[in-house]
Parts: C-alpha cells; structure tokens; sequence
C-alpha cells in the first residue's frame, strides 16, 4: 500500500489535493516516531488477569495498537513504554517488572521478524523503517527499577532501552514527581545526580515528562545533552496542571536542543477534560466511602450514573494542534515532536485520535494551519531523531558509550 500512496501523491499537487488526502501521503512518506506507546504493560496487564495476550503484531480488537494499524497510520517507530508503577519500589518489584515487559517485547519481536526490529540508535531507526519494518525502542517509564545501583542503567541500556523517564506518580530514589506533594528531594537526589551523568556517558536520553519543576530544572542544569519530555503538553492550557510544561520550560528545552513531545490524551489538552477528572474522582470517592467501596454494587451503579449525567468532555485533533502551534511559537518548530501516551490514557483519547491508524488526521490539520511539509517531518519524527543522534555523538567523544 506505500508505494501506491506515494505514488499517488506525485500525482497530487498541494495546490488539487484535499488535506487529507495529502496527510495519507506524507503520513506513508514521513518517517513517525512516537515518544511513548504504552502497550507493554497493557499485555502485561492482561497476562496478570489471566486472560488472552493481543498478540498487537496481527489485529487486535483491543489496546490503541496494532502492526495493521501502524501500518496504515504510517507509525515507523514507537518507543514502548517500559513502565513500572510507583508502588512497586516499595516493594522490591520495580526491576523484576521491567524485565518482564522487556521479555515479552523480545517475545514479539521473535514472532514477528519481518514486522518489528529492535532499534538502538537513531541509524537503526532510519534502516528498519526504510525496509517497511517498524522499529521498536524501549523507553523506560519511571527509573524505580535502577534501585539504587547505576550497574542496572548499563544492564537495561544493554537490554535496548534508550530513554528513561526519571520518576512517575509518586517521588522515587532519582527525583520528586510532578504528582506528589511531599518534594521529597527537593528535585534530583544525589543518586539522580549520579543518573543523569551516567545516562549523558551512555548516549541514553532523559526524559523530563512526569518531573517536578524543580526536578526538571535540576536537570536541565546538569545534562550536557539535549533532553526530551516524551509525552507532555503545554501547562498554559491547563493552568496548575504541574504534569504539563510551563512556557519558561518549553523554551529551556529549546535552548538545551530537546523536544517537547506533545500528548493526546484529553486531560493534558483541555481545562474542560482535566477538570473533570477531579469532578469524577471526588464525586465516586466520596460516594464509595459511604456505600461500601468502589467495588459495591452501589459504587459502581452510582460511577455508571455520574458518568451519564456528566459526559467527558473530550478534546479534538484541533485541540493537540493549538498545542504543537504554542510549542512552535515558544521553542522553534525544530523542538517539538509527537508523544502521543495510546494505550496509556485509557478512553480519554481525542476524538480523531484514537489510536495509531489516525496520525494522518493530525497531519490534515497541521496542513490546513498552514505548516509547510517539511516542518511537518521535523515533527513527526526528525527532530527526535537529531536528540538521539546528539547524545550519541556526546557518548562518543565521552568514550563510554556501551555497546549498541
């Protein structure tokens, strides 16, 4: 199906073609690279229920996922999220969990050679996606799994995976998260410190999505390579939501060379959708608690009432679009990129954007405002690709690059 879109899109000038018809082309002919894809922990999930696992290289009923669906979204290179939630540092579980996500990738990996490699470097990237392959990366979401010990960076380095996200809901042993009011640190930890340099010797991006401010300026201080924020949005959408970036920290990471990977999920777009999140959560809270948990027959009959009552108000492919033309505007359009969170915001997608098939509606917009094509690639994908490229120049001239 590529080369018929591509070839079809030689023989519609800008000037005859509809947007979206331009947007199928250029979504075939761009190279798309995703900042986080959650689908590890989705299966992970379902293995831990008990129930089937989506095998995501064939098509699923289920997840935001799926080859055919990359496919025909023009998807060449997802980073799936290696996540370990917050409590499992408590419990001793944060390494043990993140090998098993990274087993049951190289499980897909095995059965589907000729759909997925593993990618490790920016050239890897640009060579599996030139064959019509699509090039996983590992990103690690949450550094709980390090556990103290800078041996487990070199080790998950090895294991493939090029980006860490520092913290997620809850402060952790690197740094404070943008979710937890006890600023545990009061940004990096030393260990964090210690993290951030050894991440810069390796060539290993860092990723500032899910940091505290005070965190995220920690690091800006200390890395000697451009940084990235996987998935985040702008904060001047949704005022006091400390999880988006503020405008001071959209134009920080330009002057670092990173990128702002902007994320679909409804709540990071829109004051509307995050403030009903709050609503939602102290309405079936309080309700729970006087009717016998969230589990009771009544909690759930009273959740399935509220929600009825109050639908979600979900964001647009215009709304991901103000935000990507805001980072524009702050940072350059050389520093801003895609971070899209499928399978990681559960039902709260935009509509147009629910899942990887629809990258193309994206693109449409970006065209109608006006972006020229070339602006639209750096985007996509290129700009991230130029981050990974810089931090592995960095290992190099470093001389301790482990390796890839």
């Amino acid at each position: 199906m590529r080369p018929l879109l591509l070839a079809l899109g030689l023989l519609l000038p800008a000037c005859v073609a509809s947007p979206e018809e331009r947007a199928q082309v250029l979504a075939q002919r761009f190279l798309i690279l995703d900042g986080h894809v959650d689908v590890p922990y989705r299966l992970h999930a379902q293995k831990e229920r008990g129930e089937p696992v989506d095998d995501v290289g064939e098509a699923t009923t289920g997840g935001d996922f799926d080859f055919p669906r990359a496919r025909a979204g023009g998807l060449d290179a997802p980073f799936f999220s290696i996540y370990t939630p917050s409590e499992l540092e408590a419990e001793g579980r944060s390494r043990e969990v993140a090998e098993e996500l990274i087993a049951m990738c190289a499980e897909l990996l095995a059965r589907h050679p000729g759909r997925f490699e593993l990618a490790r470097t920016a050239a890897d990237v640009r060579r599996i996606a030139g064959v019509g392959k699509v090039a996983l990366l590992y990103g690690m979401e949450n550094g709980s799994p390090l556990e103290n010990d800078l041996a487990n960076l070199d080790h998950f380095f090895e294991l493939g995976v090029r980006y860490i996200t520092l913290t997620h809901g809850q402060d952790n042993h690197i740094c404070d998260s943008s979710y937890d009011t006890r600023h545990t640190h009061q940004g990096l930890s030393a260990f964090g410190r210690e993290v951030v340099q050894r991440m810069n010797a390796l060539g290993m991006l860092i990723d500032v999505s899910h940091l505290s401010d005070d965190a995220f300026w920690d690091v800006l201080e200390l890395t000697r390579a451009p940084v990235i924020a996987s998935h985040s949005s702008l904060r001047h959408f949704t005022p006091g939501f400390e999880r988006n970036l503020s405008d001071e920290m959209v134009r920080a990471l330009a002057r670092n060379g990173g990128v702002v990977q902007v994320n679909f999920g409804s709540s990071f777009l829109t004051a509307a959708a995050n403030g009903w999140f709050g609503r939602y959560r102290q309405a079936t809270e309080a309700f729970a608690a006087e009717h016998g948990g969230p589990d009771s027959p009544e909690s759930k009959a009273h959740e399935e009432r509220w929600r009825a009552e109050n639908p979600f108000p979900f964001a647009s492919v215009s709304d991901v679009a103000d935000h990507i033309d805001r980072a524009v505007q702050l940072a350059g359009v050389d520093h801003v990129g895609l971070g899209s969170d499928f399978d990681g915001v559960g039902d709260s997608l935009p509509t147009g954007l629910k899942d990887v098939s629809m990258y193309p509606n994206l693109i449409a917009e970006l065209l109608r405002r006006g972006y020229r094509s070339r602006d639209i690639e750096k985007i996509c994908g290129l700009n991230v690709l130029r981050v990974m490229e810089a931090g592995e120049r960095l290992a190099r001239a470093q001389g301790a690059q482990a390796r890839l």
